[in-house]
């Protein structure tokens, strides 16, 4: 009893973003119903996703993609009444927004996310809104934590250092030690130490993880790699066993379930 009241309270504090919102929206499956918030500050997708779920667009449909450990994905037009064993899941090219990925949102579980084409023929992270996925994730330690972003950001510090650090500086370097002209030496140094700093600021594709995403990681985790390349435009507030019992559902060679779960999705504010 008191490890369910310490989970429900860290999803409480881990939700704290969504508790403002206007809207929210209720997915009901055979396996149960979730409830979600819809965040106010990304209102295009939400405007688009509350236009197609007035339709009746996503209900019929199916979570087609359960992957346990990653997401549950769902809503495509091509999975209604699809038969046992065709891969579906063909988004709608009339149906994308333009992305409004934002650095404050995150994908713990929960977060409800659009899918979209690869950075290859969709530079523009534009979102395809007629289909929606679910993070499961799973939690992860401070020390892999760590070790994300030391595999991500250590080869663009290298490239700033090689940059920065070209062979006549070294010269100079080498010099100024030979000579033992110390003060010069810290001088140059430092003017190195500090470009080479400002330049890293400047790149693109870094990360460091907030102490929000931190907290959230190590303890209802999520599937922090996602972060920075989909728009996440809500996040559950309750059903969030019904997002474990679909994710561990036996799926086939598409990673489509063998038991079809059909969507219902409905607007409750």
């Amino acid at each position: 009893m008191i490890r369910s009241f310490i989970i429900i309270t860290i999803f409480s504090v881990f939700s704290f973003t969504g508790q403002s919102q206007t809207k929210k929206i209720q997915i009901s499956t055979s396996l149960g119903t979730m409830k979600f918030i819809l965040y106010d500050d990304t209102p295009k997708h939400r405007d688009a996703f509350l236009e197609l779920v007035n339709e009746g667009y996503f209900d019929g449909t199916l979570f087609y993609r359960v992957i346990q450990n990653f997401l549950i994905q769902g809503g495509s037009k091509s999975s209604k009444d699809a038969p046992p064993g065709k891969r579906i899941g063909y988004g709608d090219p009339d149906k994308t927004v333009d992305d409004e990925i934002l650095s404050h949102y995150f994908h713990k579980k929960g977060a409800l996310c659009a899918p979209r084409q690869p950075d290859e023929i969709n530079p523009f992270k534009q979102s395809d809104i007629s289909q929606f996925f679910i993070v499961k994730g799973r939690v992860h330690s401070e020390g892999e934590l760590d070790t994300m972003e030391i595999a991500v950001n250590r080869p663009i510090r290298n490239a700033v250092v090689q940059k920065v650090m070209t062979p006549a500086v070294r010269a100079e370097l080498k010099k100024l030690k030979a000579e033992k002209n110390v003060t010069e030496f810290r001088k140059l140094a430092q003017e190195v130490k500090d470009k080479i700093e400002t330049e890293y600021s400047l790149q693109t594709g870094t990360i460091e993880f907030s102490d929000e995403q931190r907290a959230a990681y190590t303890t209802v985790g999520g599937y922090p790699d996602l972060d920075g390349k989909y728009t996440i435009f809500g996040e559950c507030i309750s059903g969030f066993d019904v997002i474990d019992k679909i994710a561990a559902l036996k799926t086939d060679k598409n990673n489509r379930p063998f038991t079809d779960i059909k969507i219902t999705v409905s607007i409750i504010k």
